[in-house]
């Protein structure tokens, strides 16, 4: 049995528990194959580093062909998109159902290499969702492209994640934490100081927001080892998903597209997670071979 197949069965099996429905969408004829069996097909070809539908289509396992067109697939996965992230909140919510301390962090998307962005076409159909020039500090790099913000827990399970223009700062996506998590600690890097907005975020949602100090900051305290180390985490989280889910890799033209890809990445991480809880495993043990 292939990696595809193997990981096409476990993730429908994993739907199968958390979602009654077969079908999602309004549809006036039942499709050949079922909205729960594309959402598995898609997370399945993540899992295993597909990253082109052409190259899916080539392998699909015998009981999957002839049951839906390439065109149709790609246009009906990218409307599964809210559905999508439904499912993996739940699925996440049921790792980790409660947790005091979160990290966030942010990494960069390129969607081309610098030289080539005066004339990329890529997802520049529209000026608000257009890609734009940023810097990454960590890396010491400019580039073109988009800006991935997550939030996920010291185990390591994503609870949130957004993608903003490359030149967004940090400090905006606080905006969009303090609506959807409250009563935490929230632990970042120097790219969240601001007092103002560590003072908002307690106010609005009582979380807490720990970043390091600067040296030549008046009051500045020690930053705890324990968060330098649990920060680790979610750089660890990043490169997991650059290596085996080649997060950076994207061949979509559109964003809705581009956002597509990024959420079924995400999605398949977490219910690689979820799939470790259940059968005993680390649960960032993302490299594993099902028989």
């Amino acid at each position: 049995m292939s990696n595809l197949q193997s990981f096409y069965t476990k993730f429908l099996d994993l739907l199968e528990k958390i979602e009654p429905s077969d079908n999602f969408l309004n549809q006036i004829r039942i499709p050949k194959l079922s909205d729960k069996e594309l959402l598995s097909l898609a997370l399945a070809s993540e899992a295993c580093g597909i990253d082109s539908e052409n190259h899916l289509f080539k392998q699909l396992p015998q009981h999957l062909k002839g049951r839906i067109e390439r065109s149709v697939y790609n246009r009906r996965r990218r409307r599964l998109t809210p559905k999508l992230e439904m499912l993996r909140n739940k699925v996440s919510e049921q790792i980790i159902p409660s947790e005091q301390y979160h990290l966030i962090d942010s990494m960069p998307l390129e969607t081309c290499k610098i030289s080539r962005a005066k004339r990329s076409t890529v997802c520049n159909i529209d000026e608000q969702t257009a890609p734009d020039y940023g810097f990454c500090a960590a890396q010491n790099m400019h580039y073109f492209g988009y800006k991935l913000h997550a939030v996920c827990t010291v185990q390591g399970v994503i609870k949130m994640f957004d993608i903003s223009k490359a030149s967004c700062h940090d400090i905006h996506y606080l905006n969009d934490v303090k609506r959807q998590l409250n009563h935490c600690v929230l632990i970042g890097d120097k790219g969240y100081l601001s007092r103002a907005v560590q003072a908002d975020l307690f106010e609005a949602s009582a979380i807490e927001l720990a970043t390091p100090k600067r040296s030549n900051q008046p009051g500045s305290k020690l930053y705890p080892k324990e968060f330098r180390r649990a920060r680790k985490r979610i750089e660890t989280l990043f490169s997991q998903l650059c290596d085996q889910f080649m997060i950076r890799r994207n061949y979509a033209k559109q964003f809705q597209g581009f956002g597509a890809r990024i959420s079924a990445k995400i999605t398949a991480f977490t219910f690689i997670q979820w799939l470790n809880v259940q059968s005993g495993n680390k649960i960032n043990n993302i490299k594993i071979a099902f028989s």
